[in-house]
């Protein structure tokens, strides 16, 4: 299994506006074979700080992702949500233990 996980970081008044961008862009990647999981969430104590966290079987649906068309219009909307600071990191795990 790959996991992403990290950060991107929107102005905090711009948060409410790209809500519908990132609702899209994940409901798009959670129907995508081999997803397992994909959520965006804004820090509790850091307003327009986003955790990032993906699932993902293997390479080639991480790669298909990379390709489909809703990533692509999702990072084509990023200058205009001045959506920066992106910091990301994949990691390549077994299916873990309930904890």
């Amino acid at each position: 299994m790959l996991i992403i996980t990290g950060t991107f970081r929107i102005p905090a008044d711009h948060v409410d506006s790209a809500r519908p961008a990132m609702a899209a862009m994940v409901q798009a990647s959670r129907i995508e074979p081999g997803c397992l999981h994909y959520s965006y969430g804004e820090d509790v104590l850091e307003p327009g700080l986003i955790h990032v966290i993906e699932h993902w079987t293997d390479r080639a649906a991480l790669e298909a992702h990379w390709q489909a068309a809703h990533i692509k219009a999702w990072r084509a909307a990023w200058p205009e949500l001045e959506i920066g600071g992106r910091d990301l990191t994949l990691f390549e795990a077994d299916a873990g233990t309930p904890c």
